[in-house]
């Protein structure tokens, strides 16, 4: 017996490494494609509503396939159910970067030019001539653009992250219920707390491995770097997004691998004892009722019986008050959060004028960790302090507000936009005018007002190109390239810029450690009531519900939140563009300079009203809990009597019959004993 219970602990630690090592694979992937967003962007000249599409697009295979693979899966083969599911989100990672593979190299405007010793001198205000030099992108759409459009690429991350999204499906439901089904439980909370934690650990290495691609050049290995004239701090640039994904994909692949070799499910205390006993014993502890919030999947049952319990089923799982008010708080939450968190990284590169690179680098190392650290610590509170449904309930609830107070900081730290003539600062720096490209000081340059090519002043302001700048004359070749006489720049034209933006972020620099601190403060406050509100889930409800609930738990967040949220959070960031990059055939790209005041105020005041309005729900919430819970404790009071009754005699005939079978055995091995001395 004690083997038994040896193994079936030892085979339990296995699915949970397994599954930990499942969950970081998924979050690693996930948080990459976050981490890209930027460069998905710049790659192929698309909106952040469209980005929000794309990512949006996991959900939209999670919701193809979660409620069947939640309520059918948790009666198969579970181990095996989420091996196939990790199997296919490997290739549908794979998938995404294989655009990379089939599209053109990468073009950007710019006219800043390389050739290797040369002493020409090239004059950006010559309007027209400008194409016919060599080094310079053409202004009209070149012959033959329809073919290399950029429109059907990402078609293919799309489709991937649809991929993806359908293989993930099995992985939460059917892992948790399988912990939760043959964990003790008191580490039922620790084990899911545990699993929870990896799930974050995740994104660190995904924000990371996204910080080390975005210093890549994307044509890496294909092109002469010396040629590349702009640096990853530029508007235009663009990472080894494909790099990440590949990579991403490796690991998913061999996480699906320990699961193919673990047994569909574990022996429980009955069964082990059953397998000890006799026929009879077997009868009566078969009758036995299992512990509390542990149900044991039917093993014989047809598929046609399940798909005939299944709406019934999920007519009893809606028809839970406190279920569905739960359900409708997490929904506001997770839209608040994923929209928050999809965002982020661009926040940072917009308002506080960082890099890809550094933007991601910061969220895997400052902001993910604190986490992970607020969801283990949630875990191990509710364990330590042996908290009820009502106690996790109000756990959650108390760190959300806290943080959601925290949050409102947030709006404190401003940073200013960035001084660009024509765009967010007139050419003589007093006012903002949107229509001010063209000046009288580069009325004789034949200019393009789409283009984006910006240059730093000598006055510390940035110009769209060197041609708006008035700039007549420029030396040098690639980075290094100064453009002179710049008419827009002095009033006696005798000033230079160099290229790329200006740098002027002394306000943004100061304010950014206080946003990393309150961020990260703000992160581990709100994550501990994670593991809290999600064991509330499985609590809340019956045993035999539990698979189903997990599963519309996941199906309604991802419909609801995961889906709309990078949507509509995309297309209002989008409203707060100050100028639109040009694609190669024409029509609007990326863009390429936020109103950061305006992007601000949109980006957090949306995060922290959708949370108000999950606040407010809560109220109902906490009236119907404590309602359901007064109404089971009644339940328990009035046949209390009754039920100790039955125990008592229960236990009596078990004792009783017992007896009847030890002496079956002794009259038996009597019977044995005399037929071996009659025999000998």
């Amino acid at each position: 017996m004690f083997s038994l219970i040896s193994s079936s602990h030892s085979i339990l630690q296995m699915f949970l490494v397994s599954l930990s090592f499942a969950y970081f694979a998924k979050a690693l992937s996930g948080s990459y494609m976050k981490s890209t967003i930027t460069q998905l962007e710049r790659r192929f000249d698309i909106p952040s509503y469209l980005i929000g599409v794309i990512d949006g697009s996991f959900e939209i295979g999670n919701l193809l396939v979660i409620a069947f693979v939640s309520y059918f899966g948790a009666k198969f083969h579970r181990p095996k159910i989420i091996s196939l599911g990790c199997l296919l989100m490997s290739f549908g990672t794979f998938i995404i970067a294989l655009p990379h593979f089939i599209i053109g190299r990468y073009e950007f405007e710019t006219s800043v030019r390389w050739v290797v010793n040369s002493t020409y001198n090239s004059s950006p205000c010559q309007g027209d001539a400008l194409g016919d030099q060599p080094g310079f992108s053409p202004q009209v759409p070149s012959t033959g653009c329809e073919g290399e459009s950029n429109l059907s690429m990402w078609i293919y991350v799309l489709l991937g992250n649809v991929l993806r999204g359908i293989g993930e499906t099995p992985v939460q439901p059917l892992g948790i219920s399988y912990i939760d089904d043959f964990a003790t439980e008191e580490n039922a909370a620790l084990y899911v707390g545990c699993v929870q934690t990896i799930s974050v650990v995740g994104p660190v290495f995904g924000y990371l491995l996204g910080s080390l691609c975005a210093k890549i050049y994307v044509d890496i290995g294909f092109v002469k770097m010396d040629s590349i004239t702009i640096t990853p701090a530029d508007a235009r640039w663009v990472g080894a997004w494909w790099l990440g994904y590949l990579i991403a994909g490796v690991i998913t692949l061999l996480s699906a691998i320990p699961f193919w070799f673990l047994p569909r499910s574990l022996p429980t205390a009955g069964s082990r004892v059953r397998k000890m006993g006799t026929q009879e014993e077997a009868s009566f502890i078969k009758d036995t009722p299992h512990p509390k919030y542990k149900y044991q999947a039917e093993e014989h049952s047809s598929f046609v019986e399940m798909a005939k319990d299944f709406i019934p089923t999920l007519r009893t799982l809606l028809g839970h008050p406190v279920y569905v008010i739960y359900l409708c708080v997490v929904v506001i939450q997770l839209n608040s959060l994923i929209g928050m968190v999809t965002y982020k990284p661009k926040y940072i590169e917009q308002h506080f004028r960082q890099s890809a690179s550094k933007a991601n680098f910061l969220m895997g190392v400052i902001n993910i960790p604190a986490v992970a650290l607020g969801m283990f610590s949630g875990g191990l509170l509710m364990k330590r302090l042996k908290l009820n449904i009502m106690g996790a309930a109000k756990f959650a609830f108390c760190t959300s507000l806290i943080g959601y107070v925290l949050s409102m900081l947030f709006f404190t730290m401003s940073c200013e936009n960035a001084k660009v003539a024509g765009v967010t600062v007139s050419y003589n720096n007093i006012s903002y005018d949107k229509n001010s490209l063209f000046m009288p000081c580069n009325s004789d340059c034949f200019c393009s007002s789409s283009e984006w090519d910006p240059v730093c002043g000598q006055n510390g302001i940035t110009y769209v190109s060197p041609c708006l700048a008035g700039c007549t004359t420029s030396t040098g070749s690639g980075k290094n390239t100064v453009f002179s006489n710049c008419s827009c720049v002095g009033v006696t034209g005798n000033f230079t810029a160099g290229t790329g933006q200006c740098l002027n972020k002394e306000d943004c620099d100061r304010m950014f450690p206080y946003f990393l601190a309150l961020s990260v403060i703000t992160s581990f406050i709100i994550s501990l009531g994670g593991t809290p509100g999600y064991m509330f889930l499985i609590r809340c409800i019956k045993p035999q519900l539990k698979s189903l609930a997990l599963g519309f738990h996941a199906l309604a967040t991802r419909t609801l939140a995961g889906i709309p949220a990078p949507i509509y959070f995309g297309a209002i960031i989008d409203t707060t563009c100050l100028k639109w990059g040009q694609k190669r055939c024409g029509g609007i790209g990326a863009c390429r300079i936020y109103n950061t005041s305006a992007y601000r105020i949109s980006y957090l005041g949306l995060t922290l009203s959708l949370r108000t309005i999950s606040f407010v729900i809560c109220i109902p919430g906490f009236i119907l809990l404590s309602r359901q819970l007064k109404e089971e404790e009644e339940t328990k009071s009035v046949p209390h009597g009754a039920v100790t009754n039955g125990g008592t005699e229960l236990e009596a005939l078990r004792k009783e019959e017992l007896v009847v079978l030890n002496s079956d055995r002794a009259m038996h091995m009597t019977d044995n004993s005399t037929d071996r001395h009659t025999q000998l």
